[in-house]
């Protein structure tokens, strides 16, 4: 254009200021800031406007700021421009003011204005704000147009009202596109309102909206589990149908769907992420996640070294996922290895990836390293504290622990349910009943934190190790919800601790309704039984686990050696080596023999 010798206005140089905010060409658009001051088109509204947009677009907020105090007059593209680009950067504060100067210069808000800040308030310290801005919204008639519908739908949601969401969803004044539709259903997903999202999908297709792929990847996070697989896979074949089961964010929904179904659907998760056209570190990252999440940390090592072996780059995620593996496997060398390319690739400060290798230490016995990973952190995160009190707790340094939660909430770090698992843990391994106590008592109190079946089960632990196993039934029973078959484990396993068979009956009876297959009930009551000599009924609860045609399952033990892992149960001879391992056990057998009649006759003899 400027070759064949036309000249450029404020019209040409907005639009092409618009192609280089959305290519993020920042050195383009400071040439053709510089052609704009050199034409004298700067005090223009359209250009200054379109100027500062691209300004804020390419992440220069700063500069973006700069070319707004300087320009003469200012329309509503201008003020909108900047709001959101405060917006995008999380600038609550400057945006909020920048909205208040924009009513003071008398400038009508629009659905602009209202979607960027409405983005901002995500948290359900910030409803009242959401409320006033819906209020201003009514009242200046803005409610009707659909962006800033949609917008106050998700507020509402991330503010903890779903029932508001609900309210302005319905507001038969307002009208309805997918993306209102989208964040309705979004918003039930995040609720964990499983059946209610389904519900809105059927709706949507009775009423006949077209839905697009985030239709289909919200929904589907909202099926998991056994009691939704039937509805996930039929959601699958519609996918398939509507010709979207190759769009990236359903397949990695599918993925999701189901790796959280069941253990036995990985292979499903698999078959979905090699037919997919194109992948991106989400799909890695899930698959690597199910490895890990379902025991398989073998081939989650596997499919690191693949990862790492394609052109892609490995994110915090996937080393949180293969750390945690390493953690599994108790593989000490090969998670130090993967420590050092966490330090290469400059991710060491990052919470998951430092809560991972704190755990991985802790797994691994070597305590002082994971308080060096813990150390290496800002320290201002839940995640790593949660994890180094949990370390400390399970090595039996509670003392150290709750010292540590005490440092914690002087740091002003506010402590979550996860916490006090940790907690109570260390108040358990170290036999402080009252203060464990204490702490479940006040957790809702002084935290606000509703105590879940999990911290109920420290409860029962705490006691059972200390020997109170009638209290700890007690406590059982003041719980406001069923007991799981997790607390009953506890329960039963301090009874076999302390010899209490009639309560330790009881309590088998209770778990052999809620987990029939589970052997571990079994073992242990058979086990108490021998103990005691009532062979009858220890003969009774093996004849019934016959019946039941339950199996149980053996122990393993591993060794490191040389960066590869080697398992071994009683009486395996399935490794390559056993003849040789069988040999060397035998022999050391024989000089134990020899040691214990050696020391028996030194015994004698003094």
């Amino acid at each position: 254009m400027r070759r064949d010798g036309f000249g450029s206005d404020q019209f040409t140089f907005g639009s092409i200021l618009k192609g280089i905010a959305w290519t993020n060409d920042l050195k383009a658009g400071k040439q053709v800031h510089s052609m704009i001051i050199k034409m004298g088109y700067e005090p223009n509204v359209f250009s200054a406007s379109a100027l500062l947009d691209m300004y804020s677009k390419c992440k220069r907020i700063q500069d973006a700021y700069l070319v707004f105090e300087c320009m003469p007059e200012r329309n509503f593209v201008s003020w909108n421009a900047l709001i959101t680009g405060y917006a995008q950067i999380g600038d609550r504060r400057t945006a909020f003011f920048l909205f208040g100067r924009m009513e003071r210069d008398g400038i009508q808000p629009d659905d602009v204005t209202f979607s960027s800040l409405l983005t901002l308030l995500d948290d359900p310290k910030f409803f009242k704000v959401t409320m006033q801005i819906h209020a201003k919204m009514i009242k200046c008639g803005r409610l009707i147009d659909t962006a800033a519908r949609n917008a106050t739908i998700t507020s509402y949601s991330e503010c903890g009202s779903l029932e508001d969401s609900r309210k302005v969803f319905d507001d038969e004044d307002g009208i309805r596109d997918l993306v209102t539709w989208n964040s309705m259903l979004g918003a039930y997903v995040v609720h964990d309102c499983r059946s209610f999202a389904v519900e809105l999908f059927i709706e949507m297709q009775r009423h006949g909206i077209e839905q697009d792929m985030y239709t289909y990847s919200s929904v589907l996070s909202a099926c998991f589990g056994l009691k939704h697989q039937r509805e996930g896979k039929s959601l699958h074949a519609l996918a398939i149908k509507r010709g979207l089961d190759q769009a990236l964010p359903v397949c990695n929904s599918l993925i999701a769907m189901y790796l959280k179904s069941s253990n036995t659907s990985m292979e499903d998760a698999i078959k979905i992420f090699d037919n997919m056209e194109l992948k991106d570190n989400v799909s890695w990252n899930s698959i690597l996640t199910g490895f890990s999440q379902n025991g398989l940390s073998e081939d989650a090592l596997k499919f690191f070294g693949w990862m790492r072996s394609r052109p892609l780059s490995v994110d915090q995620y996937a080393f949180s996922a293969v750390i945690r593996s390493c953690s599994d496997l108790a593989t000490l060398q090969l998670g130090q290895q993967i420590h050092v390319l966490v330090l290469k690739s400059g991710f060491e400060s990052d919470d998951f990836v430092s809560s991972s290798l704190i755990f991985m230490y802790s797994k691994c016995g070597v305590v002082e390293d994971a308080w060096k990973s813990f150390k290496a952190t800002p320290r201002c995160s839940t995640i790593t504290w949660n994890s180094i009190i949990f370390g400390y707790a399970q090595h039996g340094q509670g003392k150290i622990a709750l010292d540590l939660f005490l440092e914690m909430n002087e740091n002003n770090v506010k402590p979550d349910h996860i916490t006090f698992v940790a907690v109570l843990t260390a108040c358990s391994h170290i036999g402080l009943v009252e203060k464990g106590l204490s702490y479940l008592k006040s957790m809702e109190s002084n935290y606000g934190i509703r105590p879940r079946m999990e911290h109920f089960a420290c409860g029962v632990d705490l006691l059972g190790r200390a020997g109170h196993v009638r209290e700890a039934k007690k406590l059982i029973e003041s719980m406001p919800f069923e007991a799981d078959a997790t607390v009953l484990k506890t329960l039963l396993g301090a009874c076999r601790l302390h010899g209490d068979i009639e309560l330790a009956t009881e309590i088998a009876k209770q778990l052999l309704v809620l987990e029939p297959d589970e052997h571990c009930t079994y073992v242990l009551l058979s086990s108490m039984y021998g103990h005691l000599g009532s062979w009858e009924e220890k003969a009774s609860i093996k004849r019934l686990m016959k019946e039941r045609m339950v199996k149980k399952v053996p122990g393993w033990s591993w060794i490191e050696v040389k960066n590869e892992v080697h398992s071994f149960n009683a009486e395996d001879r399935s490794h390559p080596q056993h003849e040789e391992v069988y040999q060397r056990v035998e022999e050391l057998m024989e000089e134990i023999k020899w040691l214990y009649h050696y020391e028996d006759d030194e015994f004698s003899y003094t």
